[in-house]
């Protein structure tokens, strides 16, 4: 660590070999009214406009009256005069370099100090609808990039002292800001100071994204199918999670904020159910609810039955398929891994390919592969139906997708080697696993496993106007006893 030098000169050259001559440092020095002082910012982290006006003019004004003494300017500079509310004293050279990274202006005064003034001024992308998770009724505005940005998003809808905001620092190179936000008296205290714990002793040297921090934060990392924690870019969302005792995590540079812990009735609630009749909100979360089995399952079942089971089919369906089937070199199980193959290949070539060639790959995928499979006889026309019918129910249920497809292979699997006995068996293990996840003592399944029958009805209708800012319970109630 490098001590705060004693004059102008030194704490420019000092400064610029910590930053080993970055080109990116701007430093200027001037005698104002006989006292010598040294700016110091970042390109492109800062406002010139603001340091101008609100640091560097100021401080001109009051070298005057300083009449020539350093530590008076330094005094009025910090304590007598307002500036601007975000005001930092570094004690040390890292930890200055450190305010400047984040678009403070580093004013150093000899005989006086240094001080950090926050006017960032930095590029970043504006608000803009959520690209994942959309809604029809429900707020428009999604998490961007900056942080302080997005946790302005919160804090405008949650105008209530008892909202807790703690700032923290994950990344021996990035120093990226966490910010830890739950409701104080509402979020467990043990269920705090264990995060908090977690994001500190994190040992990485970059974190770029929020994903990077999910092995650190599991407790049961690489045993569960489902997550323990679940990602939104919505700020609605993270205050209806935080407002039922849950705490939230914004990470600098992401727009996805994790919230912890997550159910898994989590992922078929929508910000929408909130501005819907009763009896639409059950429909919606029956269809949601089948869309997910149907997409896990169905692939599967249809194999295991056409195989195994043909009694279960009727004799019309049956011949169709058996027509059908004769036509093509492979058998019902090969034929179906091979179209829920290619099927998860042209998505993650949509996901990943600008959006005009994505549209591209989709209308090539659906009209000219899916086409031309069954007329030369490779795939049979029923299979394609069925892929189909299973990718438009995976995308109901967006946020468990990753889960979707790795069990969709896993019961076509089963049911095209041991039938519907295959199918039981991985039903039994996935349902077992499933029981028994949990983050923070809280079951990944509740309330309906352990069954609370006081909050087991909000798993499909919302409930009476006078909770529907609060749609779900405090997930104190939840916790395992």
């Amino acid at each position: 660590m490098h001590q705060i030098p004693k004059t102008a000169g030194e704490f420019i050259s000092q400064l610029r070999n910590l930053l080993g001559g970055s080109a990116d440092l701007n430093t200027a020095r001037a005698a104002l009214s006989g006292i010598q002082c040294a700016a110091a910012t970042i390109e492109g982290m800062s406002s010139s406009q603001l340091a101008g006006e609100l640091v560097l003019r100021p401080a001109a004004a009051l070298a005057a009256e300083a009449e020539g003494s350093g530590k008076g300017l330094f005094e009025a500079l910090t304590r007598s005069a307002i500036l601007t509310t975000d005001i930092k004293l570094p004690e040390t050279l890292e930890e200055a370099a450190g305010l400047l990274f984040s678009g403070f202006v580093l004013l150093f005064v000899e005989g006086g100090g240094c001080a950090a003034f926050g006017v960032q001024g930095y590029d970043k992308k504006a608000v803009n609808e959520p690209s994942s998770e959309h809604n029809i009724m429900g707020s428009q505005e999604g998490f961007c990039e900056a942080l302080r940005t997005n946790i302005s998003l919160v804090r405008r809808r949650m105008k209530t002292p008892s909202l807790r905001l703690e700032m923290l620092t994950v990344g021996e190179k990035t120093n990226t800001d966490v910010c830890l936000c739950y409701l104080a008296g509402r979020a467990a205290a043990p269920m705090i100071s264990d995060l908090r714990r977690r994001i500190k002793s994190v040992g990485l040297d970059t974190l770029l994204a929020s994903g990077a921090l999910l092995p650190y934060l599991e407790e049961n990392t690489g045993r569960e199918l489902f997550p323990e924690l679940a990602a939104t870019e919505r700020p609605d969302v993270v205050c209806a999670r935080i407002n039922e005792g849950r705490a939230a995590l914004l990470i600098d540079g992401s727009p996805f904020a994790l919230i912890v812990p997550s159910l898994f009735s989590d992922s078929f609630r929508t910000v929408d159910d909130a501005c819907s009749k009763p009896y639409f909100v059950v429909l919606m979360r029956l269809v949601r609810y089948i869309a997910f089995f149907f997409a896990v399952m169905f692939p599967g079942v249809y194999v295991a039955a056409a195989n195994f089971h043909p009694e279960m089919l009727t004799l019309k369906l049956l011949l169709n398929l058996t027509a059908s089937e004769r036509s093509t070199p492979y058998s019902l199980f090969v034929e179906m891994l091979i179209i829920t193959v290619l099927l998860e290949l042209m998505k993650e070539a949509a996901v990943r390919m600008p959006r005009a060639v994505g549209s591209a790959i989709s209308i090539a995928g659906g009209l000219v592969i899916g086409d031309a499979a069954v007329k030369s006889g490779i795939i049979s026309s029923p299979l394609l139906i069925i892929v189909g019918l299973t990718a438009t129910a995976s995308f109901v249920i967006p946020g468990l997708a990753q889960q979707s497809s790795a069990l969709r292979l896993v019961y076509i699997f089963a049911g095209g080697c041991a039938g519907f006995l295959g199918i039981a068996v991985v039903s039994a293990m996935i349902m077992t696993n499933v029981c028994a996840s949990g983050s923070r003592g809280i079951p990944y399944t509740a309330p309906l496993l352990p069954f609370s029958r006081r909050e087991a009805g909000g798993l499909l209708t919302r409930r009476s106007p006078a909770a529907a800012e609060a749609e779900h319970p405090v997930i104190s109630d939840l916790r395992e006893r």
